[in-house]
């Protein structure tokens, strides 16, 4: 059976951009979605889509059951979105933004102020509840503009690079929401540069490249595409990188690979802990002395550069112009 968020061939040209390439997707019921890739990649407009934003020019999808195509009202009732940038009132308070959202869903006005009044309490606004929204600071707003997106209890969500822009602390605050969402049912769809939030959040990802899905898998499925665990070593002197790479040859699972000006070496293994001091033993042996030696497995960083040839965070050339006022973003 498809999932709560289903979608095949999706395609998406603005002008000569070719934004969604045959976009395929399936995010089972309470479960999180991660679309990882870079500007660029096809993340928003997926999004655009999958929200009845912007029509496809060819392709089908549905959310929780509902035709987007054909039922776009009804999925709009469905389903949460929260943008890449907050879109709140800024001259209202924040509670008045909040009630305003649930009138406008044709609540009463004092559920819609009971739901304001618990929204503001779980994402930490309350003492903020009656300041105008353009003081607060973006932090605040994103948060904001999430309480917004959840005054109707939806059963899918979409989140747009929900965490751009935000510090530490209030990342991990959107975190430990989005988590408490999917654990009280709610499905997920995650677009996220960032890889450390995909790894945190995502039940599977879906690595997004030039508007195609390149990859797909749990986080370890994807690490796993890059060898496993790797050996790195620091030699103390250049003279001896040369028998340090004889000694990773003959232990490890791949080629080693050396950067020279930094005396690093590094090679694919199998074997965990023991054969790292396998490799320590021999080492010493060789009487190499060595600056840093560690055992560490691949990140999201490794496995999107080893199917892109870059990294997440680099922009597509023309990614500021698609994102100008009065045009369709491909971002």
């Amino acid at each position: 059976m498809p999932g709560a968020i289903h979608a095949e061939g999706l395609v998406k040209t603005f002008g000569d951009v070719r934004a969604l390439d045959g976009v395929d997707l399936d995010v089972p019921e309470g479960t999180v979605l991660g679309l990882l890739g870079p500007n660029g990649a096809g993340k928003t407009t997926t999004v655009r889509v999958l929200t009845t934003l912007i029509r496809p020019d060819s392709g089908s999808a549905r959310v929780a059951g509902i035709d987007v195509l054909k039922h776009p009202n009804e999925v709009r009732r469905s389903i949460g979105l929260s943008g890449q940038f907050a879109a709140v009132d800024e001259y209202l308070t924040g509670r008045e933004n909040l009630q305003m959202v649930g009138q406008l869903y044709q609540m009463s006005r004092r559920d819609a102020k009971a739901r304001a009044v618990e929204l503001l309490e779980r994402f930490h606004l309350a003492d903020a509840a009656d300041r105008p929204a353009k003081t607060y600071s973006g932090g605040m707003r994103r948060r904001l503009d999430l309480a917004a997106a959840l005054v109707v209890s939806p059963p899918v969500m979409f989140m747009d690079e929900p965490t751009t822009g935000l510090d530490p602390r209030n990342r991990q605050q959107l975190w430990d929401v989005i988590q408490e969402l999917v654990g009280a049912g709610t499905t997920l769809l995650l677009t996220t540069q960032y890889l450390e939030e995909a790894d945190h959040l995502a039940d599977d990802i879906c690595v997004v490249d030039h508007g195609r899905v390149i990859a797909r898998g749990t986080s370890d499925e994807l690490k796993a595409r890059t060898g496993g665990e790797r050996v790195e070593v620091v030699v103390h002197r250049p003279d001896e990188i040369e028998p340090a790479r004889e000694v990773l040859a003959g232990r490890g699972k791949g080629e080693v690979a050396v950067v020279r000006h930094t005396r690093k070496l590094t090679v694919p293994v199998t074997g965990g802990a023991k054969l790292l001091a396998e490799v320590i033993r021999d080492l010493d042996a060789r009487g190499v002395e060595i600056d840093d030696i560690g055992l560490r497995r691949p990140t999201l960083d490794d496995v999107f550069i080893s199917l892109t040839g870059h990294a997440a965070e680099s922009a597509a050339a023309d990614d500021e112009a698609s994102d100008a006022p009065g045009k369709e973003s491909a971002a």
